[in-house]
């Protein structure tokens, strides 16, 4: 399933800076959980153990729901002059709020 997800080379490299900064065996975990104000909010976290409803690649996690909602996704890092984040492109998402943090389905 997560060989539907995407990762640019950019987006893999912060993770990697990401984690090497972290603890031996720490995962950096990618979920979609409700919120925002437009129904649904990414959420990138570190993790110490992976579970067996988790997607593992390259020690990044998804859960299964997650993984689902984010086929055919593009995971990216990008640096713009108000900051630099993780941007995400899912073709299911319907929607999106004005300030980028929530999407509908």
């Amino acid at each position: 399933m997560i060989k539907e997800i995407k990762f640019t080379d950019k987006a893999l490299k912060q993770i990697n800076t990401l984690l090497s900064k972290k603890d031996k065996g720490s995962f950096f975990r990618i979920a979609i959980k409700g919120g925002g104000c437009s129904g649904f909010q990414y959420e990138f976290t570190f993790d110490s153990s992976k579970t067996d409803d988790d997607f593992n690649f390259n020690n990044i996690l998804i859960d299964k729901t997650s993984a689902n909602l984010l086929k055919g996704s593009e995971i990216d890092f990008v640096n713009e002059l108000i900051g630099s984040q993780f941007k995400i492109t899912n073709p299911q998402s319907k929607s999106s709020c004005g300030c980028g943090v929530s999407f509908s389905l």
